[in-house]
């Protein structure tokens, strides 16, 4: 006899993340996996859900997330969960929380911009990381890369220089360990040190040891600015000397000067996939970007960790080099070759809680010195922990990205929440509202994508870069991962002076067969895993 289904989610359109428009129909959930299609009102069920006039897609796929860390602290992942994403792809821009060595254990602190509890570091391997993290469960899936940077402070610290053969064999090594221990690829933040002291030789070597066991390389590249088009470059010939696929991370021209280069690039990445390379990208939808304060300082002033620099902002010699490399127009070198002081707003300090939401320009007047000062004293004063949000990005560049068939969804955020540790400051609304604002924004309000054309990008395009079958689309037998939303209500909130805020309109959301969201309430379910490459 047939078993019951555990769930019957009655009358919703169903959008299947292929791409293809959707219809009306009934879908059926047993266990974990979507079990049936179709006109089920006959079917016996443990539960109904009506969901006429509203949308039923694939869960959402984060395919550029930093949850890795925020996670520990809220596992409920409450702002990334109430966006409908199920599964986020973490460890990127270079930096993951495994391997550590013992020799370098304080480098990699150091480095850390946010260390909740549980983040030890008592794990020396990603599989032992890996365990650790899965053991306390979580709310969304999650798949994890390994970052450069973590695998260079592994092996050499913050040493401004190549490796040496020992050193890169060590950093083979570990990654090679990490991809047979549950790894998907090797990720990359090349604007940030140490990452930045790699010369593209380095990574290929490393990039060859990830494809080897068929991980894929995603890079955030190492200019977005002047040197944007050699950046993407260097990404592609990445992939095609250790013969992988590539992730462009956050696909962006940043600065006014720059602007109109999305395009370019975009061809460049056409011109590889005809060459029979697999490059693909991901973006989020706002026209403003956010790191950390310290990504204002060239990169020698990081050599040797982050004591080390704090130690060397004290010298004025030091300052007054800052000071010339960020205002002669070096290319390539500084932020501000493209951005004034005026579009950076300081979005999360430790200490000064008065710099929140605030200009540096206007930081600086207020205590009548240069901004460049006031910067300065920020990264000390916040141990290089501090976070900005820079206004540089053109909205046509934004929507032109979008629109590529390459391109998908990815926040550069984290899972925070307005309440406890994780609501302080004012971060990017990118954590709070990336989904809601392409739905929103961008299908219902400008129609740069139809509708299940954004699903696809959120969900089957993701899913197939990350090579997994069974999720990304609604089919029998693919994983339940669900998310139910209001196509005409579905909008993002969160806000650059008020970013703690959920979107409206994802009034269910389910995770392996199970509500994490429950008319638009959070269940305290905790279904996800860490998920395993095929």
């Amino acid at each position: 006899m047939k078993a019951a289904l555990d769930l019957v989610i009655e009358g919703a359109t169903v959008i299947d993340g292929t791409g293809t428009a959707g219809g009306r129909t009934d879908v059926g959930v047993r266990d974990e996996t979507i079990a049936a299609i179709g006109d089920l009102s006959r079917e016996a069920a443990g539960a109904r859900l009506h969901a006429s006039g509203k949308v039923l897609a694939p869960g959402f796929i984060d395919m550029h997330s930093h949850s890795d860390w925020r996670l520990w602290a809220n596992r409920r992942a409450e702002s990334k969960i109430r966006q409908g994403v199920t599964t986020e792809v973490v460890g990127n821009c270079g930096f993951s929380p495994a391997p550590v060595s013992t020799e370098y254990v304080n480098d990699l602190r150091g480095f850390a911009l946010y260390l909740p509890g549980g983040m030890d570091f008592r794990w020396r391997s990603v599989g032992e990381y890996l365990r650790a993290f899965d053991a306390e469960g979580t709310a969304l899936n999650v798949v994890q890369l390994v970052g450069h940077g973590t695998l260079r402070i592994a092996a050499m610290g913050f040493a401004r220089r190549g490796p040496t053969p020992a050193e890169l064999s060590r950093m083979q090594r570990l990654l090679a360990e990490a991809m047979e221990e549950g790894a998907w690829g090797l990720s990359t933040g090349l604007i940030y040190a140490p990452g930045s002291y790699a010369a593209t030789e380095e990574i290929v070597a490393l990039a060859r040891a990830a494809a080897r066991h068929r991980g894929f390389y995603a890079s955030h590249i190492r200019g977005e600015g002047a040197t944007l088009l050699d950046a993407v470059r260097e990404a592609i010939r990445v992939g095609r000397e250790a013969g992988m696929a590539v992730q462009i991370s956050h696909v962006k021209a940043a600065g006014r000067p720059n602007w109109g280069k999305v395009a370019e690039a975009l061809a460049l990445v056409d011109e590889a996939v005809g060459e029979g390379l697999d490059v693909m990208g991901d973006v989020y939808p706002y026209t403003a970007s956010s790191t950390t304060l310290r990504t204002l300082l060239p990169d020698w002033a990081l050599e040797g960790g982050i004591e080390a620099m704090l130690a060397r902002l004290g010298d004025a010699e030091a300052r007054a080099r800052v000071r010339r490399e960020l205002e002669a127009p070096v290319i390539g070198q500084s932020l501000l070759d493209r951005v004034g002081w005026e579009n950076v707003m300081i979005a999360s300090c430790a200490r000064r809680k008065d710099a929140e939401g605030r200009r540096l320009s206007e930081i600086a007047a207020a205590r009548g010195i240069h901004p460049l000062d006031a910067a300065i004293e920020l990264i000390v004063e916040e141990a290089g922990k501090g976070y900005m949000i820079l206004f540089q990005l053109d909205e046509a560049d934004v929507r032109r990205a979008l629109a590529h068939p390459r391109i998908m969804i990815g926040s550069d955020g984290s899972a925070l929440a307005p309440y406890g540790e994780l609501s302080a400051g004012k971060p990017h609304p990118r954590s709070y509202g990336t989904f809601p604002r392409v739905l929103g924004e961008y299908v219902r309000e400008q129609r740069v994508l139809g509708l299940a054309q954004a699903v696809h990008k959120m969900t089957a395009l993701p899913a197939r870069r990350l090579g997994l079958p069974d999720r990304g689309v609604v089919r029998v037998r693919a994983k339940a991962d669900l998310v139910v939303f209001d196509p005409k209500r579905v909008a993002d909130l969160a806000t650059y002076e008020d970013p703690h805020r959920y979107p409206a309109g994802i009034e269910h959301v389910l995770v392996n067969g199970r509500f994490v969201i429950k008319d638009g309430e959070h269940t305290g379910s905790l279904p996800g895993r860490v998920l395993t490459p095929p």
